[in-house]
């Protein structure tokens, strides 16, 4: 018979980890493909394990998406896998555990019948072009610091600093429309409820203020914003393929 001393420090000991795992989750879809081959099968109980995080799947509209849109993230069945998400909690944690090298990994080791069946070893097309903002780089890190490195990780100044829900500046530098991104960010949640852009948004109403400490930035402020990211190098995706 089990000691009940021993079978109750056993339950405390594990049901911690369990609630963590209630705490946090989110929604993924994928082509038919994709479940078909039994990959999500390999992946998603590895993050979970790891990270805490609940992933259920769903048939679309998930908060993270695979599919044709979205940040290139692996190759496989003849295609390159792009990867959407919202801000539920959990889901930017995901996209950068698949950019990590543990991520990397875990995707080329789905093996079945011992031939892999993707990998993260992609080639990444962008197309040539000059980018150039009017605001100054150099304010413009200082102020993605003090504004947005309370939840993202900028650069490495604050990499422990970052929420695991948030994606960090490089994930996001490569998205393919990181600027109308970065440049309306107070439009997609969750900052419209803290967040206050100088001569567009709206005050907050008396009877809602904000949760948190709001950030209150400019115009020409969000503009030395933009110059800083535009300096960014995406996250390691692959070796570039430039345009001929």
């Amino acid at each position: 018979m089990v000691d009940v001393k021993f079978a109750a420090l056993l339950l405390f000991l594990i049901l911690p980890g369990h609630v963590l795992a209630q705490d946090r989750e989110f929604t993924l879809s994928a082509p038919d493909e994709i479940v078909q081959s039994g990959f999500l099968q390999h992946l998603l109980p590895r993050f979970s394990l790891k990270h805490g995080v609940r992933i259920t799947q769903v048939a679309d509209s998930g908060d993270v998406a695979i599919g044709a849109e979205g940040l290139p993230v692996f190759v496989g069945l003849g295609t390159v896998w792009h990867v959407t998400q919202n801000d539920a909690d959990g889901s930017g944690l995901f996209i950068d555990w698949l950019l990590s090298g543990i991520g990397k990994r875990t995707i080329a080791g789905f093996q079945p019948d011992g031939v892999p069946l993707f990998t993260a070893k992609i080639v990444v097309e962008v197309a040539i072009a000059d980018i150039a903002f009017d605001g100054d780089p150099v304010q413009g890190q200082a102020l993605a610091l003090a504004r947005c490195g309370r939840c993202h990780v900028v650069n490495e100044t604050n990499r422990m600093n970052g929420m695991g829900q948030a994606p960090s500046f490089a994930v996001m530098r490569g998205i393919t429309d990181w600027r109308n991104r970065f440049a309306t960010f107070y439009v997609l949640n969750p900052h419209p409820s803290f967040t206050q852009v100088a001569g567009i948004t709206p005050p907050f109403p008396a009877n809602l203020p904000p949760a948190i400490v709001p950030i209150e930035v400019t115009q020409d402020e969000l503009e030395a914003i933009l110059a800083y990211v535009a300096t960014i190098a995406p996250a390691d995706l692959g070796a570039p393929l430039q345009n001929q």
